[in-house]
Formats: C-alpha cells, structure tokens, sequence
C-alpha cells in the first residue's frame, strides 16, 4: 500500500514545487493606504448658518466661542492652477488651515474647503472633459486627505453672455464634482450671485444644476447703486428680499437648497472696505446700517438689519451666510450672535 502511495505523494510535491518555482506568490505591501469602507452620503436639510474664513485673517482673532455659533464653516481658498489643466495650487497658510479645522471640529462645525479662482480658468477648466476630471480627482483627493465634511464652489461667475457653453459647462462640472464628493460622503455647496441684475450671469446658473448642488451661499452684498432709495448702501434690506424672491420664484431654486448671505464689513461712497469689528470696536451705533469712522461715512449692516435678514431666511429660506468669520466682533454685539438670538438658537 506504501508504495502505491509514495509515487503519487511524489508527484504531488513535484507539482507544488514546480508552481512555486515559476508562478510565486504575490509579496503583501505594507505601504500600501488602506482603503477604507466610502461614507454614504445622507442628504442633510437642516437650517445652516455658513461662515467663511479666509486665509489671509489670523485664527487667533475669533474667540472660540464663536465656532459654537455656526453650523458650517469653509476655509477660503483653494485655487486651481493658472495653467487650467484641473491641477491645483499649494494652499495658502497650511497652518492656518489646521488651526481653523480643528477648532471647527472640537465644537461639531461642519468643515469644508472653498474653491476660488480667475474667472477665465474655470471655463478653461470645465470646458474641457480632461480638465474637469482632473480637477474633480484633485478636490475630492484633498477634501478626503484633510477630512472635509463637504467643498463650496465659488466660480464668479459663470454667464450665458459669454455663450451657451459657460452656463452647461458650470453644470457639467458640478455634476462631476457632486457625484464624486457624494460617493465618500461629502456635500458640495456653491456661491452665487444676488441675481439681482437680468443678464448673463443671472442665467448663468440653470436650474439643471440644482439637483447636484446641496445648498446655494446666496452672496447678496456688494450691490452699491442698486437700492435707489439707499444707493451707497450695498447689502440693504430690500435687496435681500428681492434676490430671495428671484431665486426661488423667479429661477425656481428649492427653498431648502437657498441660504441668504451677509456681510460683516461696510463700504464706504468709494467702495473701500471696513470690517464690522472696526465699528464696534469704536463705539459707534451698531444698531443702525450707517456710521462714521475717522470722518468717512460707512454702511454696512446693522444688528436690527441682521435680525430682519435672519427672519426672512428662517421663513423663507433655509438658512444665513456671513463673509466673513474674523469681520465680526467677539463680544455681546457680535452680529452671528444677533442672527442666533433672532432664530431662538442654544450655543
């Protein structure tokens, strides 16, 4: 019996051996990322209260406690390469940036990088399919690297007076980007024009991208001369309900997609800037939208005027914006903390 086994059993370790010798087995590759299980995506309808940061502000300058106050909070920029081949330029102040996630993180912000740049190389980027899809692959690489919640587009602005092409490439784009960000979980918010003025850029947003983009940052600031009854104020009241009005009736965006924006800075006659924080740190009346600093006139707006916004995003819209996080004043006349007074919110 023994030897009627030993040939087979011979046999069996010649062909092991020569399998071995000539088809081994892979080696394992300990540096090899591991792959990890995609983050379904959860479509979240809640009223948001959106800031930005900016990288040329100091994180030092917003107290703590302010994060508490917002809801979602996006880094300001990240830019494309001015090549627009869909690559990316390092981001500016790194170490900001951490500074500013991990606080936003500590106290359950939701945070996310905002994508800015030239006019001129979006629409070389989305123009071309070999752009978009490197662009794509580069953002959602970085919001998956560093642990973003979601990404914000800030392309100013995409417009039809520039040919059908802008408008549909816009909507080719965020259509990659949405569905390559919802894959791992992550939302994609955009910023858009006041659409107060007919034309081009109004209509540079179809209403074809609206199911792709989760929420709209409606920028409706830096408006001088439209309000003929106030025209050197650039963010008045009567603005914001008509910019709300023609998003939602007349460009038929869902009313839980619209978030109305606001500023935290006040212009003067000429157009120059001055954060909030300036006029509250000087003592003058922030409960009005107009003041004077150093013998030049400002508006801006008010207390009064952020609690009227607020109420009629709260029932209107879903949700406020502020450009921009550092504008504001860290005590009790902060204007973030206006807005939350004016919604009934706990922080």
């Amino acid at each position: 019996m023994y030897k009627r086994i030993l040939p087979v059993v011979g046999a069996l370790l010649f062909f092991v051996t020569s399998c071995k010798k000539s088809d081994p087995l892979p080696e394992v590759n300990d540096t090899k990322p591991v792959e990890t299980v995609p983050t379904p995506y959860i479509e979240d309808n809640s009223f948001k209260i959106v800031a930005y940061m900016p990288s040329y502000r100091d994180p030092a300058t917003v107290d703590i406690n302010k994060y508490k106050m917002i809801t979602h909070l996006f880094y300001a920029f990240l830019e494309p390469a001015d090549v627009a081949d869909g690559s990316l330029k390092a981001l500016s102040q790194s170490v900001r940036f951490g500074t500013v996630s991990a606080n936003a993180k500590a106290n359950k912000v939701k945070f996310g990088i905002s994508v800015s740049g030239a006019k001129t190389v979006f629409e070389n980027i989305a123009k071309s399919s070999a752009a978009r899809t490197k662009f794509v692959t580069a953002i959602v690489d970085f919001a998956k690297r560093n642990n973003l919640d979601g990404v914000d587009m800030d392309w100013e602005y995409p417009s039809t007076s520039l040919g059908v092409e802008s408008a549909d490439n816009y909507t080719l784009l965020m259509r990659e980007l949405s569905t390559e960000l919802h894959k791992t979980g992550k939302f994609l918010s955009a910023a858009v024009t006041p659409a107060v003025y007919t034309g081009g850029i109004r209509d540079g947003i179809k209403p074809e991208v609206y199911p792709y983009i989760d929420f709209f940052n409606i920028m409706q600031y830096d408006g001088q001369t439209w309000d003929k009854d106030d025209p050197n104020q650039h963010a008045s009241y009567k603005m914001s309900v008509y910019s709300t009005d023609v998003w939602l009736n007349t460009k038929g965006l869902p009313k839980n997609k619209a978030v109305l924006g606001m500023p935290l800075y006040g212009k003067n006659a000429a157009g120059s800037s001055k954060a909030y924080r300036e006029f509250e740190t000087a003592g003058l009346d922030i409960t009005q939208d107009k003041v004077t600093l150093a013998g030049v006139d400002y508006w801006f707006n008010g207390i009064n005027t952020i609690k009227l916004k607020t109420q009629l995003a709260k029932e209107q819209a879903n949700g406020i914006m502020f450009w921009e996080f550092a504008n504001d004043s860290n005590n009790a006349n902060s204007l973030i903390k206006a807005a939350n007074d004016q919604l009934g919110r706990k922080y």
